[in-house]
């Protein structure tokens, strides 16, 4: 992910966005271009309509509200004591950890990226705030390409396609039902996560 956003450039190799060497664009104009939504989403000091239009300082206030009902966090923001104007605290204080990665998914939608880059989104969640920042991700992803980091096999049998990493090298790749098929490193993780959520049951 990092390489992907040119937070580090490769010492070998390179990578390639719409076939071009990522050290090639302008590296303003390239990120102006990406989403990210890590795993603990960074806020800042401000209110939650602030907040969502980091990226786009000049969104306006109907702007902010559509991209906050577009990721479906219109219901929880509104909840919220002030609403909009709730006051976040440094590293999001005063909200949920699901509410911080909706304020996150709502900020990476304002900006309207041509690739999200989606970064264990929903590891810190309980299950049922999963299921809503899951909901929200499905509607940014469907529309640009996403590149997302999961442990968690349910949210990478959503992807199209399937990446397997072993020890920083790529083992098997293919579609949910293909790497189920093959048998192999993904099929015994998919086995044992469903042989525990069925105990968990």
């Amino acid at each position: 992910m990092k390489l992907v956003a040119r937070f580090y450039d490769v010492t070998d190799g390179c990578v390639l966005v719409d076939g071009v060497d990522v050290r090639d664009y302008d590296l303003d104009g390239y990120r102006g271009r990406l989403g990210v939504v890590p795993q603990e989403a960074h806020l800042f000091v401000g209110d939650v309509a602030d907040n969502v239009r980091y990226g786009r300082p000049s969104a306006s206030r109907d702007e902010v509200t559509a991209a906050v009902r577009s990721v479906g966090a219109l219901r929880q923001v509104a909840g919220l004591p002030q609403a909009m104007h709730q006051q976040v605290g440094e590293r999001g204080q005063s909200l949920s950890a699901g509410q911080r990665q909706l304020v996150a998914l709502a900020r990476a939608e304002l900006v309207d990226p041509a690739v999200l880059l989606l970064d264990e989104a929903t590891a810190a969640l309980d299950p049922a705030t999963e299921s809503a920042v899951l909901a929200a991700s499905e509607h940014l992803a469907g529309r640009r390409t996403t590149l997302v980091v999961a442990h968690r096999l349910a949210t990478a049998a959503r992807a199209d396609r399937i990446v397997v990493l072993e020890q920083g090298r790529i083992v098997e790749q293919g579609t949910h039902a293909e790497l189920l098929e093959a048998g192999g490193h993904y099929a015994d993780m998919w086995r044992t996560g469903t042989h525990l959520n069925e105990e968990a049951a």
